[in-house]
């Protein structure tokens, strides 16, 4: 399997990293099941993990597949969201980081994590109070290369300028969604990390499900019926995997490998998280590593979604205060009468 550099920290990661969120027992896994399911991933050279706090007791599941082997791999995880009731128990403060890392440490079983990420912004606290503390985490020898998830293009471009203003440590990594379905990353967010010289993890590359042929507009299924997504529902991203699905016929390809050689196409993109919970989902997504896409395949795909395109939304995206705040939005009725 060759290798990428991570961004400028000469980090080598392999093109598929393995996304620990389905590990959580909470996602119907034994522990055993998916510890073995790791080793096998590990087997076939992805050397890429990726977990966070936030995933139920995932850290403690990949920290005892690791055990034996954590010098073979680049193990990543994240801190900030909610965990527990506790409204200090998230976030991206210095109080909240220090306390985050030990317990991520304690849980994964190693004295180190190599990529420790902001896993979304947080509005409430300065970005330099953040990076401060993430510095001083880097100095003390706890984490190794520093990264955030589902940051905008003007925030990313601010982190680093308070980097360098104030001599603290950048962000080495962005971890956005990105996929044929959602491709609006490439209009602001990839041309930037690609600027700055940062590595980037994207998520759902198959569209968190979709893009794997398996749910089909007018076809039933377990998921959609269940209302579990509301993504697997919307009826602008099942037109265009009508659309794909012929195309990755002619291409010979089966959807998940023309979605997934799509994704690590990007000069961009380092490396495209996969969250398998079944040791078949990982046997298939293996068989399309690789996979390289024509010129031609691309411009076809270009032509179903078009270059900076998000056809909806995935539920778990982030967005901005902008967008869910209506006051942030409008003026106060007073000023709006005065003008």
């Amino acid at each position: 399997m060759r290798h990428r550099t991570l961004g400028r920290t000469g980090i080598q990661v392999s093109p598929y990293g393995l996304g620990a969120l389905m590990f959580a027992t909470s996602m119907g896994n034994a522990p055993e099941d998916s510890i073995r399911i790791i080793h096998k991933a590990l087997d076939a050279g992805i050397n890429l993990v990726d977990t966070a706090d936030a995933y139920a007791d995932s850290e403690d599941i990949v920290g005892r597949a690791l055990e034996g082997r954590r010098d073979d791999v680049v193990l990543a995880t994240k801190f900030g969201r909610p965990v527990g009731r506790d409204p200090n128990h998230q976030g991206a403060s210095r109080r909240w980081i220090v306390t985050a890392v030990e317990n991520s440490l304690r849980r994964l079983r190693t004295d180190h994590i190599d990529l420790y990420q902001l896993h979304r912004p947080d509005p409430r606290t300065d970005i330099e109070e953040t990076l401060a503390a993430l510095t001083d985490l880097i100095n003390s020898g706890k984490i190794r290369a520093i990264g955030a998830s589902g940051t905008p293009a003007a925030d990313i471009v601010e982190a680093r300028w308070i980097a360098e203003r104030r001599g603290l440590a950048r962000f080495h990594t962005e971890q956005p969604a990105y996929s044929i379905l959602n491709r609006g990353v490439e209009r602001e967010i990839l041309p930037a990390i690609q600027r700055l010289g940062m590595g980037t993890l994207v998520w759902g590359p198959l569209g968190q499900g979709l893009l794997t042929g398996r749910v089909r507009r007018n076809q039933d299924n377990d998921l959609r019926r269940a209302g579990l997504a509301q993504h697997l529902n919307d009826e602008r991203r099942l037109d265009t995997v009508e659309k794909l699905i012929p195309l990755a016929a002619e291409a010979g390809l089966p959807m998940t490998h023309l979605a997934m050689a799509f994704t690590i196409a990007h000069p961009g993109v380092t490396s495209a998280l996969i969250g398998v919970r079944t040791m078949d989902h990982l046997d298939s997504l293996l068989a399309g590593l690789d996979v390289t896409l024509t010129d031609d395949i691309l411009d076809r795909i270009d032509e179903v979604v078009p270059p900076g395109t998000d056809i909806g939304t995935l539920d778990q995206a982030y967005q901005p205060p902008a967008l869910t705040d209506p006051n942030l939005r409008r003026r106060p009725l007073l000023a709006r009468n005065a003008a």
